[in-house]
């Protein structure tokens, strides 16, 4: 009996059987052996009735506690070498085993998108986000199998079905946050339209059947210290005010290619996979004696921290990193070398990691003309300052190139050879310098281009975030 009552189709059926053998003993039993009288007969029909009413409860007690316990094992989040500690997952396995989370109820129309934050990107940031059926097998990452999809957030490839992704997105680190969600209008239908959204912004969307019983929010994990925080109850809103700030921040680059710009960070969105996935960053005004100096600090290395900061002219090519082509010149962060104009660097400095400023200025002589062709925002084409040393971030203002002594020299011998500098050269050669945390480096002389040098930031690796200030100096 009891385990017969353990399935939901056969308990009702049972118990009514029961109750009714039940009910023609009792009766038997309390019939007396003569007939009743009629007074007696409706004694006894009261009795008969509060017995069947009892078992009746009974039954309906039953029967509720058995569908309690089957929505409680359908309802039930399932997870495999997952450590789960409220909203917080974290990988608890070999590297050689996968862990995968499943949600204990899926998306609806009313609840159709949630969010996970990835606190730790451990060893190798394989770590996955995306819808399975309920009972996805938890032996694979989500979007391997059938019916499955995910966006996997160590190369950026979106995994519909099968263990071979598509480019999709850009990777993601820690600080991230990889949302998932159905379109609304897919619940009325048989198939689901996805979207992922990388920190509040669509990254894009992919069309798979709806399972009968929904898809749930799933998370994968494959190595050591990958720590996530789940939010089931994610809303996709507007974004937020860092976002919403990137206009005014724009406006003072003139190119940006593979490039993001969030406030005055700038995330690489390339693939990062040869020498011509450069990401490139050219601010819309060149250097100048007003604005001889910028900064760059890394916030992100990426994977290789292929980040180079220097400067480079106005058509300067797109798919090459600065220092590479003519007419550049640029410190690389992860050789230390210095490039001009050429692919081949020199030893120049020491590397930078995550966390150093690297800076780029130009000293300029004292009589140097700007070129009314460069795109600057001086109002005048001559402009002369005055020798006044200012210092920030302890880089001293090294704006004008040559000592008094070695202008009285100039002077004298201008005067023996009796010959005029042409105005059309006239201060085009300037000595570039770049500073590592506030001291510099190295020198190197250079002749301005035509139209002038704009500072230009290059990067070339998955991940890379630098944060950019263009005028360290002003104020």
């Amino acid at each position: 009996d009891r385990v017969l009552l353990c399935q939901p189709g056969w308990s009702a059926m049972v118990q009514s059987e029961l109750t009714a053998a039940l009910n023609c003993v009792l009766l038997r039993a309390l019939l007396p052996p003569q007939s009743p009288s009629p007074l007696g007969r409706f004694v006894l029909m009261n009795k008969m009735d509060d017995l069947n009413l009892h078992y009746r409860f009974l039954n309906w007690r039953r029967r509720i506690r058995e569908i309690r316990e089957v929505r409680a094992f359908r309802y039930q989040e399932r997870f495999k070498h997952i450590l789960v500690d409220g909203d917080t997952l974290s990988y608890h396995g070999n590297s050689g085993e996968v862990g995968c989370y499943v949600a204990s109820r899926p998306l609806t129309k009313d609840s159709n998108y949630f969010e996970v934050s990835i606190v730790d990107s451990g060893v190798r940031g394989t770590i996955a986000v995306g819808l399975v059926p309920q009972y996805y097998s938890l032996d694979h990452q989500p979007g391997w199998l059938p019916d499955s999809v995910a966006y996997h957030a160590d190369d950026g490839k979106l995994y519909n079905g099968r263990a071979k992704g598509r480019q999709f997105g850009s990777k993601c680190n820690s600080g991230d946050r990889i949302g998932c969600g159905i379109e609304p209008v897919s619940f009325d239908v048989q198939t689901a339209q996805i979207f992922f959204t990388k920190n509040g912004k669509r990254v894009g969307s992919t069309i798979m059947p709806m399972s009968p019983d929904g898809l749930f929010p799933a998370v994968g994990m494959h190595s050591l210290g990958e720590e996530v925080r789940l939010h089931l109850n994610a809303e996709l809103g507007r974004e937020d005010d860092s976002v919403m700030m990137v206009d005014s921040y724009e406006d003072e680059w003139g190119r940006l290619h593979d490039v993001r710009v969030c406030g005055t960070l700038l995330e690489y969105l390339g693939k990062g996979k040869s020498i011509v996935d450069v990401g490139l960053a050219q601010a819309r005004h060149p250097l100048s004696t007003r604005s001889h100096y910028f900064e760059v600090e890394i916030v992100d290395p990426g994977e290789k921290c292929y980040i180079a900061l220097g400067l480079a002219r106005k058509d300067y090519p797109k798919n090459r990193h600065p220092g590479w082509s003519r007419g550049s010149v640029a410190y690389h962060a992860d050789d230390g070398k210095i490039f001009h104009g050429s692919g081949v660097g020199d030893p120049f400095g020491p590397r930078c990691y995550k966390g150093d400023i690297m800076g780029c200025g130009i000293m300029f002589p004292r009589d140097y003309i700007l070129d009314s062709e460069g795109d600057s925002d001086d109002s005048c084409d001559t402009v002369i300052l005055s020798p006044t040393a200012r210092a920030v971030r302890n880089v001293r203002n090294v704006m004008y190139l040559h000592q008094e002594g070695e202008e009285e020299e100039e002077e004298e011998e201008e005067e023996e050879d009796g010959e005029e500098i042409e105005p059309e050269h006239e201060g085009r050669k300037v000595v570039v310098f770049f500073t590592r945390n506030g001291k510099i480096i190295g020198k190197k002389d250079a002749v301005v281009p035509s139209g002038g040098f704009f500072p230009t930031i290059g990067m070339l690796s998955c991940g890379e975030k630098v944060k950019v200030d263009l005028h360290p100096l002003s104020g």
